[in-house]
């Protein structure tokens, strides 16, 4: 049985619902990748040292990273000899099968790593703009709609608008959000919702951070210090660090990655408006290469549009047309 045709039953098994908020989400980068690649087949009868460079480019100019492309291709050409691969559309599935490859890694777990007993404490990190209050917002509601009890922790207290935004995700959401006045010690904040979320046995507890202070390491620092409250009020917390990066800004969202995991140690990424980008490869590079699960997605504007990421679905998401034309044949 062929990759796609396997990717279908198991597509098939899930729900329609998340599988279309995957296909829309990712339809700029399906039809800049995809398309190119469909060109790519057409332009190159059979499988040579030309065609693999022109892939080669094509990968690299999606965003997937040149280690990840290098290591893909030299994947793709031991497969391509094992399998005696000669018409290049019959290589087509075997890209999309080494792509799940790297998404996929032993041990990875991306969902949450929610306490059974006790409460969970999330912080949430990333640079201005990125969209990390909106991210909070929507994991709030997602977590409300698996029945847990939610508080918001109004960390980001330098960023003009940010603790109204918080708010105002909190009122949408039903989620109480603990604040102090702007320009407040951020670790005062914590210390506060810290108390709060104990004395209203709340389930998790979600918490904002800033995203620019007047440099790098004075940001570092105070990410530090708030962490070291969380560890002191609540014994092995924060249980995820979640950091948020905006997929239009392509390579720049990996060097942020890089920056962050080396003072707060990363558990999770939330890649923002994958939607609103054609280059959805940056989801291979961040994996592949930063050896960070990827959490969740953002695949749209809607409060729903925050997925929990599926290396499946991502897939699906991408060749849905060439899985479905595939089967159909068969």
């Amino acid at each position: 049985m062929s990759f796609f045709k396997k990717l279908k039953e198991k597509i098939t098994s899930q729900t329609t619902e998340v599988s279309d908020k995957f296909k829309v989400g990712l339809e700029k980068t399906r039809d800049s990748f995809v398309g190119k690649m469909n060109e790519l087949v057409y332009k190159y009868r059979k499988v040579d040292e030309d065609f693999f460079e022109e892939l080669e480019e094509l990968l690299i100019s999606s965003d997937v990273g040149v280690a990840t492309v290098m290591e893909l291709i030299d994947q793709l050409k031991d497969e391509v000899r094992i399998r005696n691969i000669k018409d290049t559309k019959e290589i087509q599935p075997v890209i999309s099968e080494k792509l799940a490859e790297l998404l996929e890694k032993d041990g990875d777990d991306t969902e949450l790593r929610l306490q059974e007993n006790g409460m969970t404490v999330i912080l949430v990190v990333g640079v201005n703009g990125v969209g990390k209050t909106t991210s909070i917002g929507k994991l709030a509601h997602h977590l409300k709609e698996q029945g847990k009890t939610v508080m918001m922790a109004a960390g980001d207290t330098f960023r003009a608008g940010a603790i109204e935004q918080l708010e105002v995700w909190g009122d949408r959401v039903g989620v109480e959000v603990i604040k102090q006045q702007a320009g407040s010690d951020p670790a005062a904040v914590m210390y506060d919702a810290l108390q709060a979320a104990k004395s209203r046995n709340i389930d998790v507890l979600l918490c904002d951070t800033a995203g620019r202070l007047q440099n790098k390491v004075n940001l570092m620092n105070e990410l530090e210090k708030v962490k070291r409250v969380i560890e002191r009020e609540v014994p092995g917390a924060p249980h995820e660090v979640l950091l948020v990066l905006d997929a239009t800004t392509g390579q720049n969202a990996m060097s942020q990655a890089k920056t962050f995991g080396q003072s707060t140690d990363v558990s999770g990424i939330v890649l923002t408006k994958l939607d609103g980008t054609a280059k959805g490869g940056i989801v291979l590079a961040i994996r592949h290469e930063l050896d960070i699960p990827v959490k969740f997605v953002g695949l749209g504007e809607q409060m729903d549009d925050l997925q929990v990421f599926d290396s499946e679905q991502f897939v699906y998401g991408l060749f849905r047309e060439l899985v479905e034309a595939e089967v159909e044949e068969q």
